[in-house]
């Protein structure tokens, strides 16, 4: 990175440092923490919508439909996120691959499963042997995406839905004695006003979806604990420029800082939130700001 940095057994402790930082690998390390954002922006919207989705489903006035909100409710929320994440990726996965096997190789006479292997052809294989390293990085956050949405979604549906019944019956019944149909009634009054009994909950969903993101280091996917991991452990002189000791606890330190400081951020950015929302509504943060207005 910097001209000095040539002859690395020639530098001091602090040049030497910045010599060690900014090493193509540290870059990939950093990149990893956009890698971190970008999953969280892209996640915190599917998985509202997944558990938009639930909580009408689970309302619905149709029984298999409300069966099956229900069921995806209990279902996902009982069931460990880390198992869930070990399973489902890997059933995604096969079935995605089952599929294009059945649709590629109609002559294949072996069993797709043999004992504890799933085999398919070559060209059914996703990704492809012959794909870049970046597509396998891009399927296996793919993957995740969709993961994150259904555990997550399913946490937010029952969120939404308690948030929606908590929409008080009066100003349901005053909407429906002006002349609105169920419909208008629930999109232009329970929705707009289930956001204020649904974002404590939310918020707290979206303080433990950040601190879910490490489980992608279980997905394969090179993440900030892959790269800690790496880059932290003893390396000697054989394998690099820069050889240290044990440096773990300093990498981790760095993603216990970086952890905090966004659950910090989003705490208080919430609780501004919550407050605007709660002004002149009945509920008790609204009350509570009536009765602290001056007269």
């Amino acid at each position: 990175m910097w001209s000095w940095c040539a002859e690395p057994d020639a530098l001091s402790s602090v040049t030497w440092l910045s010599c060690y930082l900014t090493t193509g690998v540290h870059f990939q390390f950093y990149n990893a923490f956009f890698k971190v954002l970008f999953l969280l922006a892209i996640i915190a919207p599917v998985s509202l919508a997944f558990g938009f989705m639930g909580a009408m489903a689970a309302r619905s006035a149709l029984l298999p439909l409300r069966w099956f909100g229900r069921s995806y409710i209990a279902i996902v929320r009982g069931v460990p996120d880390i198992a869930f994440f070990l399973f489902f990726v890997i059933a995604l996965d096969q079935a995605f691959e089952w599929m294009r096997h059945k649709a590629m190789c109609p002559d294949w006479s072996e069993p797709i499963r043999q004992g504890a292997d799933f085999i398919v052809c070559q060209q059914a294989k996703l990704p492809l042997g012959t794909a870049p390293e970046w597509i396998h990085q891009f399927y296996a956050f793919g993957l995740a995406v969709v993961t994150f949405a259904i555990v997550f979604g399913a946490f937010a549906a029952n969120v939404l839905f308690g948030a929606m019944n908590a929409v008080p019956r009066a100003q349901l019944e005053t909407a429906e004695a002006y002349g609105m149909s169920p419909r208008q009634t629930f999109w232009r009054i329970q929705v707009p006003q289930m956001w204020v009994f649904a974002l404590p909950g939310l918020s707290n969903l979206w303080q433990i979806l950040i601190k879910a993101t490490p489980l992608l280091f279980l997905l394969g996917i090179e993440d900030v604990v892959y790269w800690a991991r790496e880059l932290g452990g003893t390396k000697t002189s054989r394998f690099t420029e820069y050889p240290h000791g044990d440096w773990r606890m300093w990498y981790f330190l760095a993603l216990l800082i970086f952890y905090l400081l966004m659950t910090w951020g989003s705490e208080k950015f919430l609780n501004r939130l919550t407050l605007r929302l709660s002004k002149g509504q009945a509920t008790t943060g609204g009350e509570a700001q009536r009765k602290e207005a001056p007269v």
